[in-house]
């Protein structure tokens, strides 16, 4: 099952909060992020450069999104392209939206990510 993914512009980190903390002022209002809260930590991940230093976070992931939308009962979408990234030893961060699902990868392994993707009969582009 092709897909097409486009890398989105710029550095994104994973933060994490502890679970009472309220959302945090400094959250961005765009290009993209996304608020987990579980009953024991807030996580964040959002564009790096919005990010307090002083925060824990882990910073220099890269945002590739999956062309949606998807249908709920379309099935492997998301293993056409996890599987082609574990064998390449790529490791990853999944978000799924209502509408499509985000692969994230560290900007180290994303040339690694393209290679593997293409190789796998994706198409992969610049946004």
């Amino acid at each position: 099952m092709s897909q097409i993914l486009i890398v989105e512009p710029g550095e994104y980190a994973v933060c994490q909060l502890d679970a009472g903390e309220p959302l945090p002022s400094w959250l961005p209002t765009a290009p993209f992020w996304t608020v987990t809260r579980a009953a024991d930590e807030l996580s964040i991940i959002c564009s790096a450069e919005a990010v307090p230093f002083e925060s824990s976070h882990e910073s220099g992931w890269r945002l590739l999104r999956m062309a949606g939308p998807f249908p709920f009962d379309l099935t492997g979408i998301l293993e056409s392209v996890l599987a082609p990234l574990a064998a390449a030893d790529v490791g990853i961060l999944a978000v799924s939206t209502f509408n499509t699902d985000y692969v994230l990868v560290k900007h180290t392994r994303l040339p690694a990510a393209v290679t593997a993707l293409r190789a796998a009969g994706h198409v992969v582009r610049e946004s």
